[in-house]
């Protein structure tokens, strides 16, 4: 896939979610995780996007267990968590592969666009311009921090 439009996701409850309609905004992608030492993460995260919404941000969590086993529930259980802990309401989506052979397609295109890959939970992915400028944070960063802040 050479657009990141074109790829398919599905929400946490197992909805196609259609990428097209975030086109013109500026768009983090969250690898997440329940039960991580950077899961605190999600309450910034939620003050990022009640800060930025309205100029047009839109955060997306992944829920990954592929790091650490930390986010073994169900998408429910997830959902669950993130709304009674952090009171997240921006979009979750369907827990996703982001290492080995079945790789999600997103995260495929991340890693091939900035030519680095996911090391930890909270990697995160800002994607600007309809797609035309990805830049990559490690999971260090945070979601305040000028380095990614001042992108968006």
């Amino acid at each position: 896939m050479s657009n990141f439009f074109e790829i398919t996701v599905n929400d946490i409850n197992g909805k196609s979610f259609d990428l097209n309609v975030l086109k013109g905004k500026s768009i983090l992608v969250v690898n997440t995780a329940s039960a991580c030492g950077f899961t605190p993460q999600f309450e910034l995260l939620e003050k990022l996007y009640q800060a930025k919404k309205e100029e047009g941000l839109i955060i997306l969590g992944f829920p990954c267990n592929d790091f650490g086993g930390q986010d073994s529930g169900s998408e429910s259980e997830i959902l669950a968590f993130c709304q009674s802990n952090y009171g997240v309401t921006f979009p979750m989506m369907q827990k996703v592969k982001i290492v080995g052979q079945d790789i999600h397609p997103l995260f495929r295109w991340l890693q091939v666009k900035t030519n680095q890959k996911v090391e930890w939970n909270f990697h995160k992915y800002l994607i600007l311009n309809n797609g035309s400028e990805v830049f990559s944070f490690e999971s260090s960063v945070a979601p305040f921090d000028s380095e990614l802040f001042d992108k968006i």
